[in-house]
């Protein structure tokens, strides 16, 4: 009896899993396939590069600070006058040794004997020119990178190395897909949407497993996602952004030939894909408990008990996104109040607005993808679900 019973139970465990495997192939199959002729056909056959460079990176270390009285005052004197001794990295004999004037001016990086930097070798015609442009950094970077990933496995531990396996897929998407397509000449949109996808599919599944909440979450952000592109798209033509707000974008439009204006959509796609994911992850996974937790739940009741969780949820990750493009927007937000100009002046100006459609479409992004998630969550869960006692 107790085989018998253990064996019914066993068939009705078993049309759950095959849902979930039909569902997640039913998702994968064809979003997958044609993302990957995508990345076929947009993938750059060469990387782009800057011709006619005179000067070089070299790194060193200063053994000596020579310092002399200025001649004048200096408008932003961050070191002093005089030069810095620098002992090249990989120079040996008399080359080893080069003298370089002390950086001053905005940014500037403060110097010291015994600190690694690194400087620009120029060719003039008086020879060659050294200038110390920053610090060397990879040292300590390579200490917050294994902070970050020691933290990250000794709490999520197999999930922890997933989400790594997640973010080098993230990264390599973007730097060798993304940035050399739309350098290349293709349509910053166009790259950014099949980018996005590419990383969609390939990170939630390897996040979050082949199941059926992922399966879920990846239709909710799909949705989403081509909402807020399509929102960004009439926000930049309605509005008539250009892309162009500093000498790095119009360095970019200039220089690379790239549209601005479709630079600017790409990055809001992007941008947005990152909070989009959480909240439709975490959406999909909450009902999928849920109905676990009582399978009587009907779909509409799931949908309800998650909405108030999504709702909660938005309120804190729309606070995220307007916090991250503000601390990001930092330098320009305390020009902005210095300059004492109006509201309505500021707000209208390009610099702002731009920043503005960025927050505003990401909102809705996220606010749609709360209830396009959770009814898909609700419907695919509840079907599954089978109330005891009932065949």
């Amino acid at each position: 009896m107790a085989l018998s019973m253990g064996a019914q139970g066993r068939r009705r465990a078993d049309p759950a899993p095959r849902r979930s495997r039909r569902l997640a192939l039913a998702v994968v199959a064809p979003l997958g396939l044609l993302t990957l002729v995508a990345l076929v056909l947009l993938w750059p056959s060469t990387t782009p590069t800057s011709a006619g460079e005179s000067a070089q990176e070299v790194g060193g270390t200063i053994v000596d600070v020579v310092r002399v009285t200025c001649a004048e005052q200096l408008p932003d004197d961050v070191n002093g006058c005089g030069t810095a001794v620098v002992r090249l990295d990989g120079a040996a004999g008399d080359d080893a040794a080069i003298e370089a004037p002390l950086p001053n001016g905005t940014g500037a990086p403060e110097v010291a004997v015994g600190d690694d930097v690194v400087l620009i070798a120029s060719t003039t015609p008086d020879g060659e020119s050294f200038s110390v442009v920053d610090h060397q950094r990879a040292s300590g970077l390579w200490v917050v990178a294994a902070a970050f990933v020691l933290a990250l496995i000794a709490f999520g531990r197999w999930r922890g190395v997933t989400a790594l396996a997640g973010l080098a897929v993230t990264f390599a998407v973007l730097l060798l897909f993304v940035v050399p397509a739309i350098l290349a000449g293709e349509s910053p949109v166009l790259v950014a949407i099949v980018g996005s996808a590419a990383i969609m599919l390939t990170v939630l599944y390897l996040t979050h497993g082949l199941a059926t909440e992922t399966s879920v979450a990846v239709l909710g952000t799909l949705v989403s996602l081509v909402l807020t592109g399509v929102l960004s798209a009439l926000a930049i033509a309605g509005l008539h952004l250009t892309g162009v707000t500093d000498d790095l974008s119009a360095s970019v439009g200039a220089a690379q030939g790239v549209n601005t204006q479709g630079l600017l959509l790409a990055g809001i796609v992007i941008g947005s894909l990152g909070v989009l994911d959480d909240v439709t992850v975490t959406q999909s996974v909450t009902v999928t408990e849920l109905v676990r937790a009582n399978p009587r739940l009907t779909a509409l009741q799931a949908y309800r008990s998650a909405s108030r969780v999504g709702r909660s949820h938005i309120a804190s990750v729309v606070n995220t996104v307007i916090l991250a493009y503000a601390g990001s927007s930092l330098p320009l937000l305390i020009l902005v109040v210095a300059a004492d100009d109006s509201l309505g002046r500021v707000l209208t100006d390009q610099v702002i607005a731009q920043e503005i459609v960025r927050s505003a479409v990401a909102t809705v992004g996220l606010v749609a993808a709360v209830p396009v998630t959770t009814g898909l969550a609700a419907l695919v869960a509840t079907r599954g679900a089978r109330p005891p006692g009932r065949r």
